[in-house]
């Protein structure tokens, strides 16, 4: 993953934690991406979660009102704009955190979709899941992992991408010496 500990390579050196924050400039093509994703999911949930809490639904009503397609109740629209708002805010920071945000809130889609396909049909399912829920569940997750992880986790990052230069910082060293000759 990406926030893993970089070698120096001999035997015996301590580890250096790489600090991705220093390492995506404001104005790179890849915020863009992580913006975009954030974007688009926190568009989608807001939409949803607004739409549900117009139809007037109890807070915990499990009796299968549905907003676009997908079984809700209170609050399960009210957890979807929160996350919705946090997808907005997170689009509008930009750069690192981004796309962070979106590698964690893809992860808790998918582990939320894997928890309420086990609670499927059950009194504790207490957000009205129904299968097509869970399967959004795991789209939203993967969609957001894959807008959080672009030009982040890769083995063949080209080398001006800033998180192969923060993973590799013996190759921009060499190259120093480089520059300075010239």
């Amino acid at each position: 993953m990406a926030s893993h500990a970089a070698h120096s390579g001999t035997p015996g050196t301590s580890r250096r934690q790489i600090i991705f924050d220093e390492a995506l400039p404001v104005d790179h093509r890849l915020n863009r991406v992580y913006r975009i994703g954030a974007g688009l999911m926190g568009l989608f949930l807001l939409a949803f979660g607004i739409l549900g809490l117009t139809n007037n639904i109890g807070f915990f009503d499990t009796g299968g009102n549905s907003a676009i397609g997908l079984n809700t109740n209170g609050a399960l629209s009210v957890l979807s704009i929160c996350v919705g708002l946090l997808l907005f805010v997170g689009m509008v920071v930009g750069g690192n955190f981004a796309s962070t945000l979106n590698m964690v809130l893809g992860v808790l889609f998918i582990l939320n979709g894997f928890l309420f396909l086990g609670l499927l049909d059950t009194e504790s399912d207490f957000l009205a899941f129904k299968i097509q829920n869970v399967l959004f569940s795991f789209v939203v997750g993967l969609v957001l992992m894959v807008f959080g992880m672009y030009g982040r986790v890769s083995t063949n990052l080209p080398h001006d991408n800033p998180y192969w230069r923060a993973r590799h910082p013996e190759a921009e060293q060499r190259a120093e010496p480089e520059a300075q000759v010239r």
